[in-house]
């Protein structure tokens, strides 16, 4: 588990770090926990509501060393949070990320099949959620193909890369919403190679909003995956903009995400306190990656909770945690719904 020494220490680290070079932090800290910068429990490490991030310029770094600034997806009507990244900070996430990644993946990049149109996915030095995402997970893929054509699947393009590379393992990356609409609902397995996708993993995330609105749960959507296209191997991930890099795997052979040695995570009741395990809460991320901005230790707006389990099949020691949803009065953050 996260509870040990050392990832204290980095914490409480990052916790004095961002103390002394973010205003708005030290305020937060300075009211609401009495100056208290250093914890002797990861239960007590000062946190954020993740909402303050669409409200203020949260950052521990001066205008001269941003190097890339991420914004949360939404709508026009939506504020959106503002991530700000010196070339360290971007760098230690990428690498933590292909660590992560890594696990499932393996060494070597796989070809890859992108669920979405090119032209959408723009890399520039302000850019969102969405495309912070193509672009990281692009990195872990060969031979990109977009399957999305002017709107329609590109059939020629898509059999040309399963005749090449269908014979082995191949990567499929998309928003789960993406994946439903462009992939499952628009492609006629008529039209392709027979048992064309049977060695794929796919890997997807978010969406979730859109999903239950046309009453798709998680299982379902697995389901209709495995009887449609014959993909047994399927991924799903939960993390935030917030703390980019720092993501977490539903693992396939327990149905349950799980932390790693970069993260841990807390279930708060609505008094905040720290609720024991198989009890709802509000899901507090804690991360050793933000440096550039005090995002080590937010209070999310999802509902979850850690779930006991005892010699669990998937092996993991970590802790393993459900995500059943976002608060209902929460605003709605736009890359949950891409």
């Amino acid at each position: 588990m996260m509870e040990n020494k050392k990832f204290l220490e980095q914490i409480n680290s990052l916790t004095e770090l961002h103390y002394k070079n973010s205003k708005i932090f030290k305020l937060v800290v300075d009211k609401i926990y009495k100056k208290k910068v250093f914890s002797s429990h990861i239960n007590d490490v000062p946190f954020l509501p993740v909402s303050l991030f669409k409200e203020f310029h949260l950052k521990s770094i001066p205008d001269s060393k941003i190097f890339k600034i991420l914004n949360s997806s939404g709508t026009s009507q939506t504020k959106l949070s503002s991530i700000y990244l010196d070339k360290e900070n971007a760098y230690q996430q990428t690498k933590v990320l292909n660590q992560i990644v890594g696990e499932i993946l393996g060494p070597k990049r796989l070809p890859m099949i992108i669920i979405d149109e090119k032209e959408n996915i723009k890399n520039q030095k302000n850019f969102n959620a969405k495309t912070a995402a193509y672009i990281g997970f692009s990195l872990f893929g060969s031979s990109h193909f977009y399957l999305i054509e002017n709107g329609k699947v590109n059939y020629k393009g898509l059999n040309s890369f399963l005749q090449k590379f269908a014979s082995d393992k191949f990567l499929i990356f998309g928003f789960t919403s993406k994946i439903f609409f462009q992939f499952i609902n628009l492609i006629d397995p008529k039209k392709l190679i027979s048992n064309s996708f049977n060695k794929a993993i796919l890997i997807h995330g978010g969406g979730w909003k859109k999903m239950e609105s046309n009453k798709i749960s998680n299982k379902k959507f697995k389901e209709i995956l495995m009887s449609k296209f014959k993909i047994s191997n399927v991924y799903n991930y939960y993390g935030l903009v917030e703390q980019t890099g720092s993501i977490f795997f539903e693992n396939k052979d327990c149905g349950f995400f799980t932390t790693h040695k970069f993260s841990d995570v807390l279930i708060r009741g609505k008094n905040f306190e720290v609720l024991s395990k198989n009890k709802k809460g509000f899901v507090q991320l804690i991360s050793t990656l933000p440096t550039s901005y005090p995002g080590h230790s937010i209070l999310t707006e999802d509902v979850g909770e850690i779930v006991d389990v005892k010699n669990c099949k998937c092996g993991k020691k970590t802790k393993h945690f459900y995500i059943h949803g976002r608060v209902k009065e929460a605003e709605t953050r736009g890359c949950s719904d891409v």
